[in-house]
């Protein structure tokens, strides 16, 4: 079996593409990849200073064209607007958006909306952002979206009579965490119905990079179980140039197909190479899709307005 790395990646020239999150961790390893390739990355991030340094580090590296740092702060839907704006201003096409951003198991907390931080910003803020990028779907064809989450959806359950954890009532950091990665896929694979239903030549792929060495992870690590288990985890753990090959491979091989999910080929999807996983029962639930999709138009206020 063919082991797909960096090298498979084609090359990119004339190719616009947002990386959200683009300068740290899984996405900065994207980004780097996409502009090695010939791509006009744009580094979304809610820090300019930590993305022009990562676009600094990217220049050392030589990339064939350098990346440029626009500003995004998933947890403002303000934010997200302010950033449509000025890329609509800037560019007349789009080839990938990559909605790598996130966080993981924070302290129960609220965005500037007032959503539960996980799921405004894992999700809310995503969907919110691709919504109001619909556009450029007319102006590019094979468009694509890749959303990145988690192996952690498993644990996730869709609860709508209290899907933001109001008032922090029953909130747990892992629980509000697998929602919001659960709540990825189910838009992710809603998207990719609404392309096929209007027949539009775009595909929404998912992706999840298995046990990675990122920031990411930063809430657990004086956790108990992380403490107990950190020296078999250190055998498993790689990289996160290995841990984004998934969304890259998602986002470049011409042989993806909209409404797949990829993740590494290892035990457990833990590390390896990229390959077409499955993903859980709850994820690929219709009713919940759609439901999802229903409330993130009415909390974040965007309607795709899809029409054939």
């Amino acid at each position: 079996m063919t082991r797909w790395d960096g090298s498979d990646i084609p090359d990119m020239s004339g190719k616009t593409a947002i990386v959200t999150g683009g300068n740290c961790g899984l996405g900065f390893e994207s980004a780097r990849a996409l502009a090695d390739k010939g791509a006009q990355v744009i580094l979304a991030c809610r820090s300019l200073d930590k993305g022009e340094a990562a676009v600094q580090e990217i220049s050392r590296l030589s990339p064939a064209v350098l990346p440029r740092v626009m500003q995004l702060d998933l947890q403002d839907l303000r934010s997200v607007s302010g950033f449509t704006r000025s890329f609509r201003a800037d560019f007349d096409r789009l080839d990938l958006l990559m909605n790598n951003a996130g966080i993981m198991n924070t302290p129960y907390g609220l965005t500037e909306d007032g959503f539960e931080r996980q799921m405004g910003t894992n999700h809310l803020g995503h969907f919110a952002l691709t919504g109001q990028l619909l556009e450029f779907l007319r102006k590019t064809r094979g468009y694509r979206v890749v959303t990145v989450s988690s192996s952690g959806h498993r644990a996730g359950r869709m609860q709508f009579e209290d899907l933001l954890f109001e008032g922090g009532k029953r909130y747990t950091p892992l629980k509000a965490y697998g929602r919001s990665k659960l709540a990825n896929l189910l838009f992710a694979y809603e998207l990719q119905r609404h392309f096929e239903r209007h027949g539009i030549d775009c595909a929404s792929v998912a992706a999840h990079p298995g046990a990675s060495q990122t920031n990411l992870g930063r809430h657990i690590e004086d956790g108990r179980f992380f403490r107990l288990f950190k020296p078999i985890l250190g055998r498993v753990v790689q990289g996160a140039d290995r841990g984004a090959l998934p969304q890259i491979r998602a986002s470049v091989d011409p042989e993806v197909r909209g409404g797949e999910y990829y993740g590494p080929d290892g035990s457990f999807e833990m590390s390896g190479y990229p390959i077409a996983v499955r993903s859980s029962k709850a994820s690929r639930s219709l009713r919940d899709a759609q439901r999802l999709w229903q409330e993130s138009e009415r909390l974040t206020g965007v309607r795709y307005g899809f029409t054939s």
